[in-house]
């Protein structure tokens, strides 16, 4: 929600594609700065303790920035650095996020709490766009980012009611002889490498659905703000389908399913940008958001499963900074290219850019792509 709203607002003071590339490069910098802290965090700190401070911090951030649009001070600046700030603290709550599951659930229940939290996340993260729409059209920029700020309460109440005498907490002392063992074990798993260049380039150049529908509904089409949140809409009913029917593809959740599903989005991403109607190009959405979030929990469901409970948060921290690495470079691209090229040709780009790559990396890989029979930390680094 705060992301796009974000977006909103730089078209309305800039109505500008750049600008729109460069404030999403801001979202995504500052994270890559501190997400390997952050799964160090996750591995060495109370878990709890530490989503109380990151949600607290992005309480604030969000009020703020609604307080500046609501009392017309805003200025473009205003807008950038709260975004940085935003990145930053997304840095440090996600890996501490994904890897607290297990404390919540323990190992007996991991599989299916891993597959419920990822959908919930990426779920949230598409319907976001469809709430936050409504939001602006109804209610305005300011009051939509005010909203996603206070949202961060129910956030905090739930963390500070979980008794944490109930956790399943992992021995400190393990987990301080595993510390910086992880870009090893990575590097050591080609299943984990592949599964992590297909994130890398749907993270660059793929889930920009933000930039994609707001270039598409203001430019393309010549619409507003309540187009854009039908769109938003549009890919929320697509994903909440495959948030429904994800549990049904647990037993097939491989590298090869997580190739498979990739190409099937970067194919429906390709599709949208020749459809020459609004209707028809909402129609597509619901298809493109459902193989998005069906890749995506695919790629984070073989991480977690697959990975030594001992070095979790820092390969979740490796996975994350792989995500996002490339969206800083890539954004900035994105929005001057729909500026220089046109947004059809912009969105063909990047799906082309989903895909290939990875089709590549695949088949230069297709023999290991296998998750090992030990996913210990001793075996997989004595075996390479």
């Amino acid at each position: 929600m705060g992301r796009v709203a974000q977006a909103w607002i730089v078209i309305q003071l800039t109505n500008s594609g750049t600008y729109l590339g460069i404030l999403a490069a801001l979202q995504f910098i500052p994270f890559l700065l501190v997400i390997l802290i952050g799964g160090y965090i996750a591995d060495r700190f109370n878990k709890r303790n530490v989503l109380v401070i990151t949600n607290s911090f992005a309480f604030l951030v969000n009020v703020l920035l609604g307080m500046l649009i609501i009392t017309e001070i805003v200025r473009i600046w205003h807008v950038m650095f709260l975004a940085f700030l935003q990145g930053l603290i997304d840095g440090i709550d996600k890996p501490v996020r994904q890897s607290f599951v297990g404390e919540l659930v323990g190992s007996s229940d991991l599989a299916n709490a891993i597959s419920l939290n990822s959908t919930s996340f990426n779920l949230g993260r598409v319907l976001g766009p469809a709430i936050s729409g409504t939001l602006i059209a109804t209610l305005g920029t300011g009051p939509a980012i005010a909203i996603n700020g206070i949202s961060f309460l129910f956030v905090l109440i739930a963390m500070l009611k979980i008794r944490e005498s109930e956790l399943f907490i992992k021995d400190m002392h393990e987990v301080e002889q595993t510390l910086g063992k992880a870009l090893r074990y990575v590097k050591s798993r080609p299943d984990l490498y592949v599964i992590m260049s297909v994130c890398f380039f749907m993270g660059a150049f793929g889930l920009h659905f933000e930039i994609f529908n707001i270039l598409m509904t203001t430019k393309e089409f010549g619409l507003g703000s309540a187009y854009f949140g039908f769109l938003g809409t549009c890919l929320a009913i697509g994903t909440f389908l495959a948030a429904l029917i994800s549990s049904q593809f647990e037993r097939f959740q491989s590298t090869k399913f997580v190739i498979f599903s990739s190409v099937v989005f970067s194919f429906l991403l390709l599709a949208s940008s020749f459809l020459q109607t609004f209707e028809s190009f909402a129609t597509i959405l619901p298809f493109v958001g459902a193989a998005a979030l069906t890749t995506v929990i695919a790629a984070n469901s073989s991480t977690q499963l697959t990975t030594d409970q001992r070095i979790r948060g820092q390969v979740l921290g490796i996975y994350q900074f792989v995500f996002i690495a490339g969206a800083p470079l890539a954004t900035p691209i994105i929005g001057w290219g729909s500026e220089v090229f046109g947004i059809r040709q912009t969105i063909a780009g990047c799906a082309l850019m989903t895909m290939l790559p990875v089709l590549c990396i695949a088949f230069a890989l297709r023999n290991r792509l296998d998750a090992p029979v030990d996913n210990s930390i001793e075996f997989v680094l004595n075996k390479d």
